[in-house]
């Protein structure tokens, strides 16, 4: 049965990468663009699902951890030149003024300085609870944003980040993408992950049975800031400009929209609602155009913002009619596809 999951797996990379070679080949800008969107929230989405869902935490600081890897890989592989357009208000501290370096080095100091500044934050606020937590969170992230507004000689301020180098690719994302996928789903089957799940059932029960609570929430709030640090590096050296602003609770928000729809607790879930959501938010861009749409005998009036009015009611009918998601807490197993029986909850992929 291992042999056979494993050969699978290696073919289920195979077919990705025949796929992304075919993307490459076939797409244009715009649509590779769009993939490499899906990627990078499949990570973020994968690190928040980790805290919120299989953990039980109640985090909305993503979106902090997020911009705290995103900077720094700008900082880390932008050349000396482009630093020096950027900070004229203000000259870059040394070392970082003549630093730069490789985008893989870049993307694992932005998870690494991430995943610091989470246990930081973790030692005091973990020691809450439920809606403490969530404010507790929320509340660094915004200093986080405020700091990065505000340290004009470290991040430019206001200003932000212009020009910096369009190094993430299909292959960077997507990559990523199975990297962090593969190190979750080791992670949640293991001693480690029962535990975190143990914690989020019940944490009283867990703490009888001998679970250190505040290590395994420490262990699963530090991985999933390393993550969302790797997603947010990934994130700007896409789109190659990057301001405080784009790191409001907006952007917390729409991961968790992902992982509400796909299910609190599936990393399957996770994965298809993070592809869902973001093609579906790509798709439904024309609702905010100001002009006349006719479908049918249906007119209406396009307006800024109706985008969201429409997910807004998705997440409304999903709550309704799938109150654990799309997934719930259940995953696709090779077993369950080749066995036809119904999903098996938390087996391997």
């Amino acid at each position: 049965m291992k042999e056979r999951n494993r050969i699978l797996n290696i073919a289920f990379i195979a077919t990705v990468f025949l796929l992304l070679l075919a993307a490459n080949y076939f797409l244009d800008s715009y649509k590779i663009r769009i993939l490499n969107l899906c990627a990078i929230y499949t990570i973020l989405g994968l690190s928040m699902n980790l805290i919120n869902g299989f953990t039980g935490l109640f985090s909305l600081g993503h979106a902090g951890f997020i911009a705290i890897g995103a900077y720094t890989t700008g900082l880390l592989t932008m050349s000396t030149k482009v630093k020096t357009q950027n900070f004229f208000m203000e000259p870059l501290i040394a070392p970082l003024n003549n630093i730069s370096m490789p985008f893989i080095a870049a993307l694992i100091m932005a998870g690494i300085i991430s995943a610091i500044l989470a246990f930081l934050i973790g030692a005091p606020a973990l020691r809450l609870k439920g809606d403490y937590l969530a404010i507790a969170t929320l509340g660094f992230a915004e200093i986080i944003r405020i700091v990065l507004t505000n340290v004009q000689c470290l991040t430019n301020g206001a200003l932000g980040l212009r020009g910096i180098p369009h190094k993430t690719n299909l292959w960077w994302s997507f990559g990523a993408a199975i990297v962090t996928l593969i190190i979750l789903i080791s992670l949640i089957n293991s001693s480690y992950g029962r535990a975190l799940k143990a914690i989020r059932e019940d944490e009283i029960a867990a703490e009888s049975m001998g679970i250190n609570l505040f290590k395994h929430k420490t262990i699963a709030f530090t991985t999933g800031a390393f993550f969302a640090g790797i997603g947010g590096g990934l994130l700007g050296n896409l789109l190659g400009t990057i301001d405080p602003n784009m790191f409001k609770f907006t952007l917390t928000f729409n991961i968790l929209l992902i992982i509400v729809i796909g299910g609190m607790g599936s990393v399957t879930g996770t994965v298809i609602s993070a592809f869902v959501v973001t093609i579906l938010g790509e798709v439904l861009r024309f609702l905010d155009m100001e002009k006349q749409f006719t479908f049918g005998f249906i007119k209406f009036q396009g307006i800024s913002g109706l985008r969201m009015v429409v997910f807004s009611v998705l997440l409304m009918v999903i709550v309704l009619f799938f109150r654990n998601g799309i997934m719930g807490t259940k995953e696709f197993t090779w077993s369950s596809i080749f066995r036809s029986k119904p999903l098996n909850e938390g087996g391997n992929k």
